[in-house]
């Protein structure tokens, strides 16, 4: 067998398979994978490497003992925007809440009055450091959605902007259409106004860009009746469905991604037994977002007990965005769903690969070190993924790899862009 990738000394090898070693993160002493062509052929204890016919050019790493995990895979980001929201931060933490500062002209629609207003190279540029610091933290994986245009042109430029820079990097980047992110201000005496022209207009152009529509449905945003037209629209344009649900109130949304079969439904602070079942049963992901109901100091957190009795598949994300959790960092991400979110170690790291490669529809291709899989890893600077909760404050990514090749090492990005 001829490789061009071998990792050897991995003290721990987290492969995200429990068949393949003990316990539901598959851990594995003494490690070892091997690759070819950006695919895993080989992942194991290192005493059962088979006999390989190693490439003279191939990239060989010593993990010295260290642990050895999966790329975090961010099931839930805002990443291509304009400007900041500081101040109105600022203003929470003297008691001006999220909705109050919405209904003022705040929030999301700031956002999009400042993302129109941005050419396409400074969203870019923009946008391409927040990809670089999230790969520098390890994330080899993450899913973006549009969602601050709300116009058929600017919509459809921030997915052109998400497809440079899946070009450009040696990142995956799965995109995600959220035209029904909101409704605009110019049409807020006409909601079905702009619902007809994202089904008409918007999602034609930018549905070719896109794996996936998702929906705001919660309070100050969409109804349940206006996220399903959106979602049952997006399915006939071949996309994968997402839904933004019960982050704000008991809204319907976790029943909403239940019925139409969404592969997610994101953010989850208010969840009952009979929609954890519900999401269970058809099979969606819920993906929690610890940082932003931290940030936010909701004083709530997803019920965890509630969707694990239920069986539901867990993941995590940053929801990178401008607002209620800037941060691109699946690490400090893991650390929050611990200490805040409820999930143990296990569960967190698993929720911070496999299930959130589930969450974006690459199960089994991302999120796992197993035979097949894409050769996407992160080396982490000490001997144990507990690290990841117990060690804050600090970069933990030593060596990150992308399909076979060192991306990020020590903290600085080698990949092309």
């Amino acid at each position: 067998m001829r490789v061009d990738f071998l990792l050897t000394g991995a003290g721990q090898l987290v492969t995200g398979d429990p068949a393949l070693g003990e316990g539901p993160l598959g851990l594995v002493e003494n490690g070892a994978v091997a690759a070819a062509a950006g695919r895993i052929v080989y992942a194991g204890p290192e005493a059962g490497l088979p006999d390989l016919e190693v490439a003279a050019d191939a990239t060989r790493l010593d993990a010295e003992g260290r642990a050895v995990l999966p790329g975090f895979v961010d099931a839930h980001t805002h990443l291509v925007f304009a400007g900041d929201r500081a101040d109105e931060f600022a203003a929470r933490l003297r008691g001006v809440g999220y909705e109050e500062a919405l209904a003022a002209g705040g929030g999301i629609n700031r956002t999009v009055r400042d993302t129109r207003a941005a050419s396409d190279a400074e969203l870019e540029a923009a946008a391409a450091g927040r990809l670089l610091e999230a790969a520098r933290h390890g994330t080899t994986t993450l899913e973006a959605k549009s969602g601050y245009g709300l116009t058929v042109d600017d919509e459809r430029r921030t997915l052109a902007v998400l497809a440079s820079l899946a070009a450009r990097f040696p990142v995956d980047v799965v995109p995600t259409f959220l035209g029904a992110h909101l409704i605009p201000a110019e049409y807020a005496a006409d909601r079905d106004g702009y619902l007809e022209v994202l089904e008409r207009e918007m999602l034609p152009a930018c549905a070719p860009l896109a794996r996936f529509v998702d929906a705001f449905c919660d309070r100050g945003a969409l109804t349940v009746e206006e996220s399903r037209r959106v979602l049952v629209a997006g399915r006939r344009h071949g996309l994968g469905l997402k839904v933004h649900a019960n982050e704000l109130g008991a809204t319907g949304g976790a029943a909403l991604a239940a019925e139409v079969g969404c592969v997610s439904a994101d953010h989850l602070l208010f969840c009952e037994e009979g929609e954890a079942k519900a999401l269970a049963a058809a099979g969606t992901v819920a993906v929690l977002l610890p940082g932003t109901s931290f940030l936010l100091r909701t004083g709530r957190a997803a019920p965890v007990q509630v969707l694990r009795d239920a069986g539901v598949t867990l993941a995590l994300g940053t929801d990178c965005n401008p607002g209620t959790c800037y941060c691109e960092s699946m690490q400090l991400v893991v650390a929050l769903a611990c200490v805040h979110g409820g999930l143990t170690p296990e569960e967190a790291v698993l929720a911070a690969t496999d299930g959130a490669a589930r969450a974006v529809g690459l199960a089994g291709r991302a999120g796992r070190l197993t035979p097949g899989a894409a050769c996407d890893l992160v080396v982490l600077a000490g001997r144990s993924y507990l690290d990841l909760a117990y060690h804050l404050g600090v970069n933990l990514a030593a060596v990150v790899v992308k399909r076979g090749a060192v991306i990020a090492e020590d903290g600085a990005f080698r990949g092309a862009g």
